[in-house]
C-alpha cells in the first residue's frame, strides 16, 4: 500500500489571508507552483490556486483583493497516513487537484494528482518488470 506520506512534498509554501491576489500569484511565479497554503497565523484557512487566480482575473476582481475574500471557504485536508486511493478519492468527490496535508492540527505537507499519477506510473513499472523478470526464458550458452 501507498500512503499519503509517501508522496507527498513535505515543502508547503503559505501565504497569509491577507495578502493579495497580486502577491499569491507573485509568489506561485516565484516558487514555480501552482498553489499556496492561506494561514492565518499558524493555522491554515483555505488554499489559492492558479485556476482561482485565473477565474478572479476573468471576473475582473482587483488585483489587490484580500485572498481571505477568494480562496476556498472550507478546507479540504487529509491526514499523512491515509492511503492515497482514499486521497484520490476525496480529490475526484470534491473536484480538487490538490489537497493540504494535516496531522494534529499542523500543515505537514501537500499532495496533488501529480503526484498521485506519478506514483501510480512507478507502481505499474515496477509490477511490470518484476512480471518480465520471472517470466524471461532463462538464458543459454552454447
Amino acid at each position: 500500500m501507498i500512503y499519503v506520506k509517501d508522496i507527498m512534498s513535505a515543502k508547503v509554501k503559505t501565504i497569509g489571508a491577507n495578502a493579495s491576489i497580486r502577491d499569491a500569484a507573485v509568489s506561485m511565479a516565484r516558487w514555480k507552483i501552482g498553489a499556496l497554503v492561506i494561514s492565518e497565523g499558524s493555522t491554515p484557512v483555505g488554499i489559492i490556486t492558479e485556476g482561482d487566480i485565473s477565474r478572479s482575473v476573468a471576473k475582473g476582481e482587483d488585483p489587490d483583493t484580500r485572498l481571505g475574500t477568494i480562496g476556498r471557504k472550507k478546507l479540504v485536508t487529509v491526514p499523512p497516513a491515509e492511503r492515497v486511493e482514499v486521497a484520490a478519492k476525496i480529490m475526484t468527490d470534491s473536484r480538487l487537484k490538490k489537497l493540504p496535508v494535516m496531522e494534529d492540527g499542523k500543515l505537514v505537507g501537500i499532495i496533488t494528482q501529480t503526484d498521485i499519477v506519478n506514483s501510480s506510473f512507478a507502481l505499474v513499472t515496477s509490477l511490470k518488470e518484476m512480471v518480465q523478470a520471472r517470466y524471461r526464458p532463462p538464458d543459454f550458452e552454447m
